[in-house]
């Protein structure tokens, strides 16, 4: 699905049915054009017109192609799971799809080595995100020289990025979750303006910080619980880390030093 929307230059309005979809891909193939435009918050119109800019006569034939390229059902019996089974079905789902887009790991690669020439490395996440930003951060900071964590929206947003910016800073990675904040989009043209790249990770190539991103890592999140689960972003995370990792000559160096620091201080509990 999101390889068929990928292929065309969409309207804002068309980018955010196209995010509703992908972020109910399992229901997509089967609403009709009238929920589809609740969902996305868009109207009936323009879920008409967002078919016949993929190149299909109309929904109903948009919606039968997804039918048809639509994934075999699985073979267990989903009807059986309890709905905590099927949060976790459904993220597993979210993992295997990150496992096939890291197929190609050009797009990681090149992420950290942005991440790795970029003195400071700013880190941005708010919300429902923080939690993302905050432990990558953690662990950027055992080897990379000066990381600066953004968890603070408002008029300090910009002030950081300015600050970073004169301190030599070229990248900003950002983490980009559902409900996206209206200040994390301000944030990131802000950062753009200033000259910063953006590397982001979002819940799908076509959330609202798309157009604000120099490259964009998609990683789904579940939905199945009252709050959003996010087990794809925290791994794509780890994966950037260790793309980092490998561009930092000295990445192995510093962690072997904390490791002998953290001994010597008795800091973990064997």
């Amino acid at each position: 699905m999101q390889a068929l929307f990928e292929g065309h230059r969409l309207t804002p309005t068309q980018r955010r049915i196209a995010h509703c979809m992908v972020r109910r891909a399992a229901d997509a193939p089967f609403l009709s054009s009238v929920e589809l435009a609740e969902l996305a918050g868009v109207s009936q119109p323009s879920v008409t017109r967002f078919a016949v800019a993929l190149g299909f006569d109309g929904y109903p034939a948009l919606r039968k192609h997804l039918r048809d390229v639509a994934p075999a059902e699985p073979e267990a019996d989903e009807g059986s799971y309890n709905e905590y089974q099927q949060a976790v079905q459904s993220e597993i789902d979210n993992l295997r799809h990150l496992a096939a887009l890291l197929a190609d790991p050009a797009p990681v690669v090149r992420a950290g080595r942005l991440l790795a020439d970029s003195r400071p490395l700013l880190v941005l996440g708010l919300r429902a995100a923080s939690a993302q930003a905050r432990g990558f951060t953690y662990f950027a900071r055992k080897v990379h020289p000066d990381v600066r964590l953004l968890d603070e929206g408002g008029t300090m947003l910009a002030d950081r990025v300015d600050a970073a910016k004169r301190a030599g800073a070229t990248a900003l990675l950002c983490f980009a979750l559902p409900r996206h904040p209206r200040e994390v989009v301000e944030g990131l043209e802000y950062a753009q303006e200033a000259g910063l790249t953006v590397v982001a990770v979002a819940d799908s190539a076509f959330a609202p910080i798309a157009r604000h991103s120099d490259l964009l890592l998609p990683a789904a999140v579940g939905t199945g619980l009252a709050f959003d689960t996010a087990c794809a972003p925290m791994l794509l995370g780890r994966v950037l880390l260790e793309a980092m990792c490998d561009a930092l000559p000295d990445a192995q160096a510093r962690l072997e030093e904390f490791d002998a620091k953290a001994s010597e201080r008795g800091l973990f509990v064997e």
